[in-house]
């Protein structure tokens, strides 16, 4: 008598569990038992569309008046300019960040990746809103007085327009390996000096 109590007791339990499980998963359909769950609220969760318009935008060409704000738009934004990846975009605002905003089209020559003809294609879609908070290439030479490229310093080399830190540093390395320039178009064989930066030298810098 007393085994088959034990064997209805059992029974009861079993099915009291069949009931809790079955209750649990029309509480929370496709949930496992003691499972915890998170529910990210609505001002966490971005928009489908908001985000369908960011990329819409961002794959849309460059209208013939739209300018972008070179000391101000994020790396994602310049993306949009022509010739510029995301890489270049990203060495863009780290050397706006590290130097301070632009202010001019010869500015961004000090960025490493930016050529001349690069500059070119860029002017038409671009623009500066900033004013530059540093002294850029250039500026502290425009009394006339020239600059001695087989004996100047870095520091001396980067106030001449075109010339940024990187130039800067290739100029004296070249003159390091190579001895003292015999002539300034001899300038062309540092790495990242091109005609448009030598025509931009020329009256600014002597050998002797």
């Amino acid at each position: 008598m007393a085994r088959r109590d034990d064997r209805k007791a059992a029974g009861v339990l079993l099915l009291l569990a069949v009931v809790g499980f079955v209750a649990k998963l029309a509480v929370s359909p496709g949930r496992a038992p003691g499972e915890i769950g998170f529910r990210l609220g609505p001002e966490s969760r971005p928009s489908l569309d908001s985000v369908a318009a960011q990329a819409a935008r961002l794959a849309r060409p460059l209208a013939d008046t739209e300018r972008i704000d070179v000391d101000r738009a994020p790396a994602i934004e310049l993306t949009r300019l022509p010739g510029i990846g995301s890489a270049l975009a990203t060495r863009i605002v780290s050397h706006r960040e590290a130097n301070g905003p632009f202010g001019s089209v010869d500015a961004l020559d000090e960025v490493s990746g930016i050529g001349p003809r690069l500059l070119e294609s860029l002017r038409p879609h671009i623009r500066f809103s900033a004013r530059p908070i540093r002294m850029r290439p250039g500026s502290q030479r425009d009394d006339g007085s020239q600059v001695r490229i087989n004996v100047a310093t870095e520091a001396e080399l980067v106030t001449l327009p075109g010339i940024g830190p990187g130039k800067a540093r290739a100029i004296l390395r070249y003159r390091r390996l190579n001895g003292n320039f015999k002539s300034i178009n001899e300038l062309l064989l540092v790495s990242g000096i091109g005609p448009a930066t030598l025509d931009r030298l020329r009256g600014r810098v002597r050998v002797p």
